[in-house]
C-alpha cells in the first residue's frame, strides 16, 4: 500500500510567508515569486512550510507508487535558495553553463545568490524543464 502523501499544497498567504523568509533572502524570494508568476502564468501555492511552487503534475509509477507534486518552484533556505526546475530527465547542460555559480542535486537547483546568476538563463531553465516535465506527465495549473 503506497503511503499517504506528506507535502500537500494549499493556498499561499504572500504576506504571511515573506514575513516567515529568513530576512537575509527576502528581497530574493520576492523576486522569485515575480519570475516564477511570470514565466509560468500559474499562481503560487505553498507546499509544506516554506516551499512555493507553481502547477502540479500527478505521478504514477509501474510499481503503483504515486502521488502528486509541484511541477516548478522554490524555497528560500538560509544557506542556499533551492530552485526546484530539474526534472531529472533531461540533460540542461548547455543551460546550466550559461548560468552562473550553481551546483545541482537530483531534482534542485542550489544557487548561493540570485544576484549572482543570470536572470534570463535561469527563466530559460524554467520553461525548459516545465516542457520537459510536460512530456513525461500531465501538468495542471493549480
Amino acid at each position: 500500500m503506497a503511503k499517504d502523501q506528506k507535502t500537500t499544497s494549499a493556498p499561499l498567504d504572500r504576506q504571511a510567508w515573506l514575513a516567515s523568509v529568513d530576512e537575509a533572502r527576502r528581497n530574493e524570494a520576492e523576486r522569485l515569486l515575480a519570475i516564477f508568476s511570470e514565466e509560468t502564468g500559474w499562481e503560487a501555492r505553498l507546499w509544506g512550510a516554506s516551499l512555493v511552487g507553481f502547477g502540479r503534475y500527478e505521478y504514477r509509477y509501474d510499481s503503483g507508487h504515486g502521488g502528486e507534486s509541484l511541477a516548478t518552484g522554490f524555497s528560500p533556505r538560509k544557506a542556499e535558495l533551492s530552485i526546484y526546475i530539474l526534472p531529472g530527465y533531461a540533460d540542461f547542460g548547455s543551460i546550466l553553463s550559461r548560468l552562473g555559480p550553481h551546483r545541482t542535486g537530483k531534482s534542485c537547483l542550489y544557487l548561493k545568490r540570485l544576484a549572482a546568476v543570470d536572470e534570463g538563463v535561469l527563466r530559460e531553465l524554467i520553461r525548459a524543464g516545465l516542457q520537459d516535465l510536460g512530456q513525461r506527465w500531465t501538468l495542471h495549473p493549480v
